[in-house]
């Protein structure tokens, strides 16, 4: 394809289940690519799609095909009422990310549910979805994805630092793009917040209220992952053995956050230079707690970007790499997935 002029639709569904992420991005490539997030929404999960979500890993195969099946379905609904809410016409591409429901790359396997080809003819549009399986058939991580992003849409920094489900961080090092998951975030925080009738810790006002516990952090601390080397990814399944049964000999929630946040606070700032300009988007961007705690731990300046930034920022890459897609230009970078080598990935549905 040769334009230069994209008008797309990103849409992301994150491991912290805050709801499906869907924003129309203009995308303009001259002598390099900018960008303008337009019109978004976030739909939220229902009570039942959230439970239904959390507990995917536990289902059967034949279950999980069934929910796939429903979550397309969903899917499609949210983008055809996005749609119609905000009168879009002359839309290029629906670029999805889908909702992560499995994810083993050790053992070969990702799965990414609401990707099934039925999906372009529910929205009546081309869709450039499931960009992850393809990387681990060729022996990476499937993730991260959004490196490529940061490296082509926010090179003024010398980090971009996503709070998301999980807190992952993005740089260039010789001329190479190095990217990593650091800690599970929002999966273990919203846990707890839920436990106190909310859905998050707003501006950790829980974990502010709680007092850390230090047995407790240096067995989180302690955990294996923190000493591998990249490439590397975390997974839900990760954090139900190995972070959840630390923190449930916790009785009181509010140490537990406490707990957790400083947790965070500590592994962030051991793979972030002194001195360095972060940009950070992500829910947890807006824990401001949690923030300060970081910036507590070492010399480094925090950007918070605006609201559109922080919420959307997934979308926008995700519509990025389906118009890489569409170009046929690479759109997954194998220095921070581990893939052989990098590649063009994304399947392409027509109506």
């Amino acid at each position: 394809m040769n334009h230069q002029y994209y008008n797309v639709i990103g849409v992301m569904s994150g491991t912290s289940l805050d709801g499906i992420d869907i924003a129309r991005i203009e995308l303009v490539r001259t002598d390099s690519w900018n960008f303008q997030i337009c019109e978004r929404k976030c739909v939220s999960y229902s009570s039942q799609w959230h439970d239904r979500l959390k507990d995917i890993t536990l289902l059967d195969p034949d279950k999980i095909h069934m929910v796939n099946q429903q979550y397309t379905e969903l899917l499609a609904q949210c983008i055809n009422d996005f749609i119609i809410e905000h009168q879009l016409t002359n839309i290029l591409a629906i670029c999805s990310h889908g909702h992560t429901a499995t994810h083993d790359p050790v053992n070969g396997h990702t799965l990414q549910i609401g990707n099934l080809s039925q999906l372009a003819r529910l929205v009546n549009h081309r869709v450039v979805c499931d960009f992850r399986v393809q990387d681990v058939t060729m022996g990476g991580q499937g993730a991260p994805l959004v490196p490529i992003g940061d490296r082509l849409l926010f090179n003024e920094y010398d980090y971009c630092l996503n709070l998301g489900g999980f807190a992952n961080l993005s740089y260039e090092q010789d001329d190479r793009r190095i990217a990593y998951d650091i800690c599970a975030v929002n999966v273990v925080l919203n846990h707890y917040a839920r436990q106190l009738g909310r859905e998050y810790d707003d501006d950790g006002a829980f974990a502010k209220a709680g007092t850390p516990h230090t047995p407790t952090l240096e067995k989180l601390n302690a955990l294996p992952f923190y000493t591998l080397q990249a490439p590397k990814s975390l997974g839900i399944e990760w954090v139900n053995e190995n972070v959840f049964p630390i923190l449930q000999k916790l009785t009181d929630t509010k140490d537990a956050l406490a707990t957790y946040c400083a947790h965070i606070a500590i592994q962030i700032s051991k793979n972030i230079k002194a001195g360095s300009k972060v940009l950070v988007t992500g829910g947890g961007a807006f824990n401001t707690y949690l923030i300060q705690l970081a910036a507590n731990k070492s010399n480094v300046n925090y950007h918070i970007p605006d609201e559109k930034l922080i919420n959307y920022k997934e979308a926008l890459i995700f519509a990025l790499l389906g118009v890489l897609r569409l170009r046929n230009e690479n759109n997954v970078l194998a220095s921070v997935t581990g893939a052989k080598r990098d590649h063009c990935s994304g399947m392409i549905y027509l109506p």
